[in-house]
């Protein structure tokens, strides 16, 4: 079957799908602090980068090793991820399942849900169901996104009313019995490194294949995105990473 070069392409760029360089994921990881022989689970895992890092930074050599389970609705990133997990000998320890992130029961002693609220049906609706999933004593990796600035209606349109201020953020997690252990939020340049490289594995295929019949709807597509980043809601929209435990 031949390769669909555009299908391909749509994450070519992306380390994960979210707004976050090397270095803040290493300290994400430090404060999420995953111990020997702990199962991690990540709802809406993509191809599961994160959930693979914090795996090995827990340890798969030892007498205990630590597994881990990334579940997402999209196939095609499964898929990558589980060749991720086989070229660095992880296979054996990170499974990926195709289902519906806010169904799932199993509970673990880390948990990672990055930009997935709205699977819950919201900010507020996730917390209260990962609340069933993080064991006593176990630690939740939970970004979302906030105001950094009052949205535009045009921008509010595009994120939907729901979204809040990063102290409506924090205060959601605290009314909800979750303490907070680590605060920090994406930077400039980690959005600006974000929304180019969401960009850059397609714009890379226009200019290979700029006669394919797919060509002006994918260039239409990108432009619009890349005026609506850099004209709406750059440096207005926050991205914010919680570590909580109850």
């Amino acid at each position: 079957m031949p390769t669909d070069h555009l299908a391909a392409s749509r994450y070519a760029r992306m380390r994960w799908n979210t707004p976050l360089s090397q270095e803040h994921a290493a300290l994400l990881l430090q404060r999420l602090d995953v111990r020997p022989g702990a199962r991690v689970l990540d709802l809406g895992c993509g191809w599961g980068e994160l959930l693979l890092r914090a795996v090995a930074a827990g340890g798969v050599s030892g007498p205990v090793a630590t597994r881990g389970v990334g579940v997402d609705t999209d196939d095609a990133a499964l898929a990558r991820g589980r060749r991720l997990a086989v070229g660095r000998s992880l296979n054996r320890h990170v499974a990926f399942v195709m289902g519906d992130v806010a169904a799932w029961q199993e509970p673990a002693d880390r948990v990672l849900c990055i930009g997935s609220a709205h699977a819950f049906g919201g900010t507020g609706a996730a917390l209260d169901a990962l609340a069933s999933v993080v064991r006593p004593g176990g630690r939740l990796l939970f970004g979302d996104a906030y105001w950094d600035r009052p949205p535009t209606s045009e921008v509010e349109q595009i994120f939907g009313p729901e979204v809040v201020t990063l102290p409506g953020l924090i205060e959601a997690a605290r009314e909800r019995g979750w303490r907070l252990l680590h605060l920090s939020t994406a930077d400039q340049r980690e959005w600006d490194d974000f929304e180019s490289t969401w960009l850059a594995g397609r714009q890379e295929w226009l200019l290979t294949y700029p006669e394919d019949p797919r060509a002006a709807d994918v260039r239409t597509e990108l432009d619009d995105r890349l005026r609506q980043y850099v004209g709406g809601y750059r440096g207005i929209l926050g991205l914010a990473y919680l570590v909580l435990g109850r």
